[in-house]
């Protein structure tokens, strides 16, 4: 790792190792042996490694598909990993095996997920809903102590304490996520993972949930882990970005460094597309090609069909991580210094 762009060992909170998982997609075995279909298998997430420092936020971004959000459900334990580690503060998660063990870290760590609308039980009043991990992990005991708990959640995020006698459908888009995040803070976590958590919301309400939680995490001391699509989010964000293709981190580093100086293709190519940050009259460039199949990736560097500088040790090989001045990138262009500089035409 760059040493730039990583925390000492003592301010490390998360660390991701070679994190991997494969999702078997196949037919029913009947079909595939009166077809003679093989197995399918598809690798949602390949040899990932990251690290996040205490008190900071890492942004995965990537196109559709990429594998963020399946590396969101790794890390919360919603998924196992078919390889890698996911180490909490020094603590490896896969080797947590009982409910006695693994509860202790389930409560210094939560979700907010993408949709606010599925993410709420529409039966229960929003006191349940902010009360329930207070209750799960025993945190209060008393009918007053949970109550005066919940109406100062409800009032950190921006609601009342009476919004707690309301049901999720009487909210808007915007609240309904206030509450999310509400019920995430209930447990008192360290570590938030927040899967696109601003993306079913209008421009103007994204602002108004990013500042909130900017503002929890300097009140709060919280560490996140951000998933997004949105580099212009990101921007405001993030204090590292990890770009991701098809289930690969092709590029990671410190977030200013990485919008100023993109140095995988890819990375430069998402960049190209959204609006000017910084209002300099560059010109936008949409992003070209088809993303291919995870099930039948290509060979060598998966992002080689839609790379200007592919060659052919691209095709073949595919490359490593090669440590930068605030970061990491795998690009065998940038290893052998024939990617020229941003905006200059190859």
């Amino acid at each position: 790792m760059a040493e730039a762009a990583t925390a000492s060992q003592d301010d490390l909170l998360v660390e991701v190792e070679d994190l991997s998982k494969l999702f078997d997609v196949s037919s029913p075995l009947l079909n595939r042996l009166l077809q003679g279909e093989r197995r399918l298998l598809l690798t949602a997430v390949d040899q990932v490694s990251f690290r996040i420092p205490r008190g900071k936020t890492f942004s995965l971004v990537g196109e559709s598909g990429c594998g963020k959000s399946t590396v969101a459900r790794l890390v919360v334990g919603l998924h196992r990993p078919s390889g890698g580690r996911i180490v909490f503060e020094g603590v490896d998660m896969a080797s947590l095996r009982t409910r006695a063990e693994t509860g202790p870290l389930r409560k210094r760590l939560q979700m907010i997920f993408q949709d606010p609308y599925a993410s709420l039980n529409p039966r229960w009043r929003v006191a349940s809903i902010v009360a329930e991990p207070i209750r799960a992990h025993k945190l209060l005991s008393g009918r007053r102590e949970i109550a005066a708990r919940v109406g100062e959640l409800l009032e950190q995020v921006g609601l009342s304490p009476a919004d707690g006698e309301k049901f999720p459908h009487e909210f808007s888009g915007g609240q309904r996520q206030r509450i999310s995040i509400a019920r995430a803070l209930a447990s008192n976590p360290e570590f938030l993972v927040c899967d696109e958590p601003t993306s079913a919301l209008d421009v103007s309400v994204q602002a108004q949930i990013l500042n909130l939680m900017k503002g929890l995490q300097r009140e709060l001391g919280l560490t996140y882990l951000f998933i997004s699509h949105d580099l212009a989010v990101v921007y405001h964000i993030a204090d590292y970005v990890g770009v991701m293709y098809l289930g690969r981190l092709v590029e990671w580093g410190e977030a200013k460094a990485l919008f100023h100086q993109p140095q995988h293709p890819y990375t430069r190519m998402l960049l190209d597309a959204i609006p000017d940050l910084e209002m300099t009259g560059r010109a936008r460039t949409p992003v070209a090609g088809e993303v291919p199949s995870p099930i039948a990736p290509p060979a060598g560097c998966h992002f080689h069909p839609r790379c200007p500088f592919a060659q052919e040790r691209c095709r073949r090989e595919a490359p490593k991580a090669l440590a930068m001045a605030a970061g990491e990138v795998s690009c065998h262009a940038v290893e052998e210094g024939r990617l020229p500089p941003r905006g200059v035409a190859s």
